[in-house]
């Protein structure tokens, strides 16, 4: 099975987040040095002198506190058709990681990637919510609001970091690898200390050392995948042939195991590109006529320039108990009627 993947210091390093050995020991003086910086950063907040901006509505955060991806974006997803089916209008913020543009936007169905980031873009495709991305995400909210008046509570992609933005909920998502071997960064994959205060933990693997309520996640690949033209197909029917998978996001080996191990997929070759690729100089490995299947994430850039690819969703799901929380929590958040 010929494979790519990223260069060997990224996969070197996040080998050694895994324990405390030899390298990870070796960068922990940086880790030190990045610790006081984070407490420089968060002092203001801590004393008074600066605060968050206030949205004027609920706020619920998804982020997490390890380098790298950890399932933010299903995660809003799930949130957003939750809300909506529950009777409030929500909207999303976010950064907008990764684009090539500096300004507060809206992201659109029909965004390039480029204009507001991949998974915004994403977002704006499968939420059917309004999304907003800006560097400072209280700017982001301010303009979802004025654009979208109706909207009654917001939802920010990631931004558990980002203390200029108020919140009212905060979700930590972790994946399989938790929080690897305890260190901050460069010798671990912690972006703060952890545990840390949070209204939650959703978590793919074993539930990390915390006092908040925990939920286990439960992730699986849709059986059907889907092309630029909106054509759709089993996975079901590929099992019988050669298949070439590409994935450009932070765990891709994820991707291609459930591909083979849920779905039974042949993967004949694969592409294992950095996370937020644009795919600009992508080039196929194997025959054009062999089925190019990918991520949903990656399907934004990837069909300018192979509509044929056929994109895979990952499902989750998330136990009642969590939705329970999160509906008593936002419940009490409601304005009371006038």
């Amino acid at each position: 099975m010929p494979r790519t993947g990223p260069a060997p210091a990224a996969r070197g390093l996040r080998a050694a987040w895994r324990r405390r050995g030899p390298l990870a020991c070796a960068l922990l003086p940086l880790s030190l040095l990045y610790r006081a910086l984070l407490g420089l950063h968060r002092l203001p907040y801590a004393l008074g002198f600066r605060r968050g901006g206030q949205a004027g509505i609920p706020v619920i955060v998804v982020g997490n506190v390890i380098a790298g991806g950890a399932g933010k974006t299903p995660v809003t997803l799930a949130l957003a058709r939750h809300l909506r089916d529950g009777g409030w209008s929500p909207g999303i913020v976010s950064r907008g990681y990764g684009r090539s543009t500096d300004d507060c936007r809206e992201a659109r169905p029909d965004s390039a990637p480029a204009d507001v980031g991949d998974e915004p873009a994403l977002l704006a495709r499968a939420s059917g919510v309004p999304v907003f991305v800006a560097r400072k995400r209280i700017e982001a909210v301010q303009a979802l609001r004025a654009r979208h008046p109706q909207v009654d509570v917001v939802i920010s992609d990631d931004g558990l970091q980002h203390l200029a933005l108020a919140r009212d909920i905060e979700l930590c998502v972790f994946n399989d690898d938790g929080i690897g071997n305890g260190w901050l960064l460069p010798a671990g994959p912690l972006r703060e200390p952890w545990p840390r205060p949070v209204t939650a933990v959703l978590h793919a693997g074993a539930a990390p050392d915390t006092d908040a309520p925990a939920f286990a996640m439960q992730r699986q690949l849709s059986s059907e995948a889907v092309n630029a033209q909106g054509e759709r197909i089993a996975l079901s029917s590929l099992r019988a042939q050669p298949v070439e998978a590409v994935a450009a996001v932070a765990r891709p080996e994820g991707f291609f195991s459930m591909l083979t191990r849920e779905q039974g997929l042949t993967l004949e070759h694969v592409q294992a590109l950095p996370d937020h690729y644009n795919f600009e100089s992508f080039q196929r490995l194997g025959r054009n006529e062999d089925p190019l299947v990918c991520t949903e994430k990656d399907a934004v850039k990837l069909w300018r320039t192979h509509p044929q690819a056929w994109a895979v969703a990952l499902q989750l799901q998330l136990p009642a108990d969590f939705w329970a929380l999160l509906d008593e929590r936002l419940q009490a958040l409601r304005p009371c009627p006038a």
